[in-house]
């Protein structure tokens, strides 16, 4: 189930949000505090990927994902999208993602932009499923491991290229 992060305990989404991030991220996962200072940053939006079980003494659902984007009044910039392993393969990311882009529409994106790792096969083949397309290559943009990544970006609103017909 798709939740936005206002619907979760801020301090229990911060730091499973972090232990996700050093999980799938390694060694450029972002710090808890960054998590805080990045959910706190205007004109963003998050959305979590829960299961419905409340525990029994009474703790958050469990976060099996997580993704957010930064929308400057034009473009809608996908900051982190990441998925609990032993749940990737499940359609979460594609959740998560058209999400997203639902959201980002409803407020008035013309496009959705994103960076991806050139060697991530599994994200590549989901973004280009969804129509992202690549618009070009940043070198070393992934520290500290030094990888290139891929620019994407997706049309939310159709260009008209010359007159449009009333």
């Amino acid at each position: 189930m798709i939740v936005t992060g206002d619907a979760l305990d801020r301090t229990a989404a911060v730091k499973a949000m972090a232990a996700l991030e050093r999980d799938l991220f390694g060694a450029g996962a972002w710090s808890e505090r960054a998590i805080a200072q990045e959910l706190d940053a205007p004109a963003r939006a998050y959305y979590f990927d829960v299961d419905d079980v409340e525990g029994d003494d009474g703790t958050s659902p469990r976060i099996r994902g997580y993704a957010g984007y930064w929308y400057d009044g034009y473009d809608a910039q996908v900051m982190t999208i990441g998925v609990a392993r032993d749940h990737q393969r499940e359609g979460i990311g594609r959740a998560l993602l058209e999400r997203m882009i639902a959201g980002a529409k409803a407020a008035g994106a013309e496009r959705m932009l994103l960076e991806v790792r050139v060697d991530n096969d599994a994200a590549l083949a989901l973004y280009r499923s969804i129509g992202f397309e690549r618009m070009g290559l940043r070198r070393r943009y992934y520290q500290p491991e030094g990888v290139d990544a891929y620019t994407m970006s997706l049309e939310l609103r159709p260009r008209v290229v010359g007159f449009a017909a009333n």
